[in-house]
């Protein structure tokens, strides 16, 4: 972000959870203190790994993808957003356009608008988008610095978005075209500054490389938005039972190559969830206050000027 020359903090790390190919590093800035993947694989392939290897390649008949589609239509889930905490924003009340910036295959799109939004979606991925669409939505699949849409937005929404942008600053400037004067940008990502992160070590789950190209923490975000023109409203973190539940999946079953299964298994995933939400996470609540939980919530409002 500051343009000076980056060290190496963590090397050896590979995709543990869907086995694409390659070997990854984390680099620091000493200056700005913000992470980064490396290298940094072209944005052409990119895409081509999301396509291949990313969540819209789940077996649509697997249980895992047929245990998470009812219960993130389920009341159930309301209920677990109070307990656990929102890292999608889905509880989130109000009204106005919103636009999910990678929606993938639209389920945020129908909690957004149960909870009275007009809801579109923007998805560069085709086979994602295809799904969301089959859904009932609108999805845009151009990129995000080409996209004009015929009003701006009061909410745009990047949950677990930023991180993988190539040019985060860039992405933050084009959603500010889409924003209202008075509009919000909702954001959420994985916390470097984790406690977690120091716990787990390479088998922390939100290295999730090459997908993740940024890892960011309160300042380094605060920075970004900064740069992007925006002034931050609120931020928090806390930390999804669901990612701890992740990060215990990769410590026992990442291999490199392979896809990992044992995080994909439904029973497994929902029992290890709840034993963190209630056997660990309530003794780390402390976390929150200190800004080191797993995930960064940020609302932030587009500077005047």
């Amino acid at each position: 972000m500051c343009g000076r020359a980056c060290r190496v903090v963590l090397d050896g790390l590979f995709d543990d959870r869907f086995g694409a190919p390659g070997a990854y590093a984390i680099l620091k800035c000493p200056a700005c203190g913000l992470e980064q993947t490396w290298p940094r694989p072209p944005e052409v392939e990119l895409q081509e790994l999301y396509e291949r290897f990313y969540n819209a390649g789940i077996d649509p008949g697997g249980a895992y993808r047929g245990l998470r589609e009812r219960f993130f239509a389920s009341g159930l889930y309301r209920l677990w957003l109070r307990w656990d905490g929102d890292m999608g924003f889905h509880g989130r009340r109000g009204a106005g356009r919103l636009l999910d910036v990678g929606c993938n295959e639209g389920r945020g799109l129908r909690l957004y608008a149960d909870n009275g939004f007009q809801v579109e979606g923007l998805e560069l991925n085709e086979v994602a988008a295809a799904l969301a669409r089959r859904r009932g939505f609108k999805v845009h699949t151009v990129p995000l610095a080409r996209f004009r849409p015929d009003e701006p937005y009061d909410v745009v929404v990047l949950a677990n978005v930023l991180e993988h942008a190539w040019d985060p600053v860039g992405m933050l400037a084009a959603v500010r075209r889409l924003v209202r004067r008075e509009g919000e940008v909702w954001i959420s990502c994985p916390n470097a500054a984790s406690l977690w992160r120091r716990v787990f070590g390479r088998a922390w789950v939100n290295w999730h490389v090459p997908y993740h190209l940024w890892h960011f923490s309160p300042a380094t975000l605060d920075a970004v938005l900064e740069r992007a023109g925006y002034e931050i409203t609120a931020l928090a973190t806390y930390t999804p039972a669901l990612w701890m539940a992740q990060s215990l999946c990769v410590s026992l079953a990442a291999r490199e190559g392979r896809s990992n299964r044992v995080m994909r298994w439904a029973p497994v995933a929902a029992g290890l969830t709840l034993m963190a939400r209630v056997l660990v996470l309530p003794w780390f609540r402390h976390l929150n206050r200190n800004r080191t939980g797993d995930c960064l919530l940020v609302t932030a409002r587009p500077r005047e000027g």
